[in-house]
């Protein structure tokens, strides 16, 4: 599903973002095959794109739109976990900054959360959320 966010309510359009995949895979009796995951696309100060995805063995019918159906993002990636509140993402962000600079890697300008915690079901300071970062 596609979608734009500012960043005061990214984590309230993300979590609408799941609702409505979920609602649509519900509806149709498909099980998610693995964790929902964000696809960041593009950033700038006052927000983002980005893509809610959620893994399954066949293809839902009948999409709005706004829903495609694709293929989950590959290749060579830095994988970092954040533990806690979507409040605290900054510091993690932070911190894959400063390990890039440190190690002289240039990532591509794409981001990936996967939500190992069901973001709808899990209190929100126990997210638990691997960041991939996919390397040039």
């Amino acid at each position: 599903m596609r979608g734009t966010a500012n960043w005061d309510s990214a984590f309230e359009t993300l979590m609408d973002s799941f609702k409505a995949l979920t609602a649509l895979l519900d509806k149709q009796g498909i099980k998610p095959s693995g964790n929902a995951m964000i696809v960041y696309t593009s950033t700038d100060d006052a927000g983002f794109t980005f893509l809610a995805q959620m893994p399954v063995d066949q293809d839902p019918k009948n999409l709005p739109k706004d829903m495609s159906i694709g293929k989950s993002p590959d290749g060579k990636a830095l994988k970092f976990v954040h533990r806690g509140s979507y409040d605290n993402m900054d510091n993690t962000y932070e911190a894959i900054t400063n390990h890039l600079d440190e190690k002289k890697l240039e990532a591509k300008d794409t981001f990936i959360e996967e939500y190992i915690t069901d973001p709808l079901k899990t209190a929100e300071d126990k997210l638990v959320i691997n960041v991939y970062v996919p390397l040039k």
